[in-house]
Parts: structure tokens; sequence; C-alpha cells
């Protein structure tokens, strides 16, 4: 894979680096310069990109396991990082999980709360826990992950929960935009279109008519995304190049939300 230096100097704390956009973004962070500090829930998958890392000549540390859900976990994952390099200029919230389940179906506690922690309350705790950093660097990039969920819905996809989940982060960002701004912080969000993770690829496999409702509701119908098409967006996002970029969401979608 292509070096280059968009990143050089930074210090980027990437949290989900097991797999699918957090690993995608850990490694292409690396690539692009910066010091990468991941964290996971899955240690082995962790582990996993740490070693990928290391064959490529990178480097990447990581705490592992980390559940971000956990206020305690959230704290002591920005203070690692604060011991390791006096704190981080990127932070990359990436984790996330889900419950997808049609409102007839849907579990108050199985389905709708597992997803609003999984997706909208470990960015708050780590966003929260990581705010006191930014301010003492003068500074920073935020940047989260939404979802063209946040801005649509998609025929055949049981995805309440998500939306809403993902349509908190959205709101949360803009809010997050405006407490930071006088102290240089940064926050802008991304929202993927489908992507091909390990999350995705079994469900895109076994549902054929799911897999063509996606592409034909995309301007770009050739492909489903991949975690690479959203990585660059992030490099962009926190880099210098952005400097004046913020509140902002980045719709990396093949033009699904403009349909």
């Amino acid at each position: 894979m292509a070096h280059s230096s968009r990143l050089q100097g930074k210090v980027a704390l990437v949290t989900g680096i097991g797999n699918g956009i957090g690993q995608c973004c850990a490694l292409m962070f690396a690539r692009q310069g910066a010091r990468v500090l991941g964290c996971d829930l899955n240690t082995l998958a962790a582990q996993h990109t740490v070693e990928q890392a290391l064959a490529e000549g990178l480097c990447i540390d990581s705490l592992h396991p980390c559940d971000l859900t956990d206020p305690h976990d959230a704290q002591r994952l920005v203070q690692w990082a604060v011991d390791l390099h006096e704190g981080f200029d990127i932070l990359v919230n990436a984790a996330a999980f889900a419950a997808f389940a049609w409102i007839e179906e849907m579990d108050y506690h199985q389905h709708w709360r597992k997803t609003l922690a999984g997706e909208l309350d470990l960015v708050f705790l780590l966003c929260k826990a990581a705010w006191p950093v930014l301010k003492a660097r003068g500074g920073g990039s935020i940047i989260n992950f939404a979802s063209a969920n946040a801005w649509m819905s998609l025929k055949g996809s049981p995805a309440l929960a998500h939306c809403a989940g993902k349509g908190g982060v959205l709101a949360m960002t803009r809010q997050l935009a405006m407490e930071g701004g006088p102290r240089g912080i940064r926050a802008n969000s991304i929202s993927p279109g489908l992507i091909e993770t390990a999350a995705t690829r079994a469900h895109l496999a076994t549902d054929p008519h799911f897999h063509k409702t996606a592409l034909d509701h995309q301007l770009l119908p050739q492909r489903i995304g991949q975690p690479e098409d959203i990585a660059w967006a992030a490099i962009y996002l926190g880099s210098d190049e952005s400097s004046w970029v913020t509140g902002t969401d980045l719709r990396v979608d093949a033009g699904a939300t403009a349909c």
C-alpha cells in the first residue's frame, strides 16, 4: 500500500480497529504518517490489525479489550493515550454495534437499548472523556460516523434503532462543533452508504434482493462501498486540509441520499 505524509506529526486515536471501517482507518492513517492509537472490544481482532500494521512496517498501539459503553473504559482509553503521547490530535469514533429488527419484533433491551448504547452512547462517552485533552492541546479533529440511514430509509432493511442511533450522532456532532469552535476543536461526521464489512457481508451474500435494492438506490450502482472509500474521507477530515471544516457531514454513499 502507498504511504504518504498527509497526517505526519499527528496522533490519532481510532476506535474499533478490529475490523471494517475502524480497521481501515487505523491502517490508512498510519500509512499517511499518523501515530495511531487504537482499541477494540475484540482482543484477537485488534491484535490482528496490530500485526498487519507491523507487516507493513507500521506501528499501531492498541488497548484491548476496551468496552466504550463503559464510562470507566472510555476514560481509561484517554488516559492511556495521554500516558503514551500526552494526548492526541484526532479522535476517530469508528467503533459501533447495532441490532436490526422490524418494529413489531423489536425488543426494548435486546434491540433498541443495545443499539443506542452501541451507536450513540459510546460516541458521547469518548467525546466527553477526550474533550479536556483536546482543549489542552489547543484543538483537534473529532470524526464521528453517522450513516446514510440517518438521512433516508432503505426498503428491506429493518434498521429502526440504527436510524435513530446514527441520527443522534449526526445531531450531536453539530452541537460538538458549536461547543468546540472557540477552543479550536473541529467536529465532523461521515455518513457512509452500504459498506461491505464483516457485519454486512453475510447479509449481502444471502439476500440478493437486498443487494439489488441497495445498488438500485445508488446513483453509482456498480458496486457496494468498501471501508477504504470511507477512510479516505476520514483522512481528509483529520488533516490540516480541512482546517476550515467543522459541523459538516460528508455523505460517502454513491449518491444514495441524493435520490
